[in-house]
């Protein structure tokens, strides 16, 4: 008969594979990309077509995976390597190789966070997003269909700490430094065709879809270790899906109406195991999520020409001991406090860094990088963190304000419910 896992068996799980510390300074970055096509920008890509084009080029130089996400957005996932210039450079060669690829078949790559003009259209029918879909639909959450199928992030990935005191400290500087990073990377304020009011609509359609399981972990006034804070986030979540067979075998039962903590407590359809503890954990989406290194998913994908420069940024604010130092005074008085509120994410969401004080932290944050690059190896990504906030930051400006230019859409209400916000494999990262 299988074990019925406890609280303090979940905690031990997650304390073992999402905490691991060891010596930092490797750094993988996660690109989301929407794609259309070149001659017909606002039909869909059939995922079947962008399958059997990059199959036909080859594997990416460097290793990079690459993978789909619902909507059909392509998700480059770089090697781990050490130093954000290694990384840069895989990543960029490995994006090269599938543009240059996607060009030839007449498609490009979408430069906005949000589809500011397709529907959203799910083209994955495996299991897991099918449940996801349900789950949504169940609770009346349309952003969730959005989210799942119309939005595209770059996410930055970090290492947990030294030990336990470092992570710790890492873990609250990675939390504080999220609204700078969603103000200063803000790309998707045009949807359905519209300006939408928001810098980042795309943070305002997450933080409307099922806030238990996309809020800052760090968001009450405790802050215990991050182990049970990740623990007491994910017992306290709603379970999206149960699969028949553990680890993803026979018939799923979408939204079974159990928090994971009463399926611990023995209200759930069988006896929890590990491998449904794993899966939970992939269908939980903070804006930091600890996966055995810290995972930053605050932030816009962004015009490719920048692409590198928030994993730069975020490389040398953590990992250089000076910036580190710079970086920890400006959140601070930033967040007068160790972490964030729920009214800075969303005033970084809306703003930018056209709110006076995202803009003056976020300008320490760029200088200190800017500095401590060429200390990490890193001098050609200095130059491009330095151009990145002449052109924006040090202007009070995001890529969300060069909007585009897009046909006038059908008439319809646009709107957000976060003020209201109204084959290849899966990589399991962003959704």
């Amino acid at each position: 008969m299988a074990h019925h896992m406890t609280t303090e068996d979940v905690h031990e799980y997650i304390n073992g594979v999402c905490f691991k510390t060891g010596p930092p300074g490797k750094v993988g970055t996660e690109t989301e990309w929407l794609v259309a096509d070149s001659a017909h920008p606002t039909a869909p890509v059939a995922v079947d077509r962008l399958a059997a084009l990059l199959e036909a080029g080859g594997p990416p130089p460097a290793g990079s995976a690459v993978t789909f996400e619902p909507g059909g957005q392509i998700e480059l996932s770089s090697p781990v390597l050490p130093g954000p210039a290694r990384a840069h450079e895989a990543l960029a060669a490995d994006l090269d190789h599938v543009s240059k690829v996607l060009a030839g078949g007449g498609l490009h790559l979408v430069e906005t966070a949000l589809d500011p003009l397709r529907p959203p259209v799910r083209q994955l029918r495996l299991p897991r997003y099918t449940a996801m879909e349900r789950f949504f639909a169940g609770r009346r959450q349309p952003s969730g269909h959005t989210m799942m199928c119309s939005t595209a992030s770059l996410q930055v990935c970090l290492d947990t700490g030294a030990d336990r005191a470092d992570g710790r400290a890492r873990w609250e500087l990675v939390h504080r430094l999220g609204p700078v990073l969603v103000a200063a990377f803000a790309n998707s304020a045009v949807w359905r065709g519209r300006p939408t009011g928001w810098k980042s609509t795309r943070w305002a359609i997450w933080a409307a879809t099922d806030a238990g399981r996309t809020r800052p972990v760090l968001d009450t006034g405790s802050h215990p270790d991050p182990a049970t804070a990740w623990t007491d986030y994910a017992l306290a979540a709603d379970v999206m899906a149960v699969p028949e067979i553990p680890g993803g075998g026979g018939t799923w039962t979408p939204d079974p109406g159990i928090t994971l903590a009463e399926w611990v407590g023995g209200r759930g359809p069988r006896p929890l195991t590990p491998a449904d503890v794993e899966f939970h954990l992939s269908t939980l989406f903070p804006p930091v999520r600890p996966r055995g290194w810290w995972e930053l998913r605050m932030i816009d994908a962004v015009p490719r020409r920048w692409w590198p420069v928030p994993m730069a940024l975020c490389a040398a604010l953590v990992d250089d001991p000076r910036a580190r130092a710079v970086a920890e005074e400006a959140t601070e008085k930033l967040c007068r406090g160790p972490f964030p509120d729920r009214r800075l994410w969303m005033r970084s969401a809306r703003l930018g860094p056209g709110d006076p004080a995202v803009a003056e932290c976020a300008r320490s944050c760029f200088d200190a990088a800017v500095e401590a690059l060429p200390r990490m190896g890193a001098a050609g990504l200095s130059s491009l963190v330095d151009d990145y906030a002449d052109r924006h930051v040090r202007r009070g400006l995001c890529p969300a304000d060069a909007r585009p230019s897009v046909p006038a859409p059908r008439p319809g209400r646009v709107g957000t419910r976060a003020g209201r916000t109204g084959t290849h494999r899966h990589s399991g990262g962003a959704r």
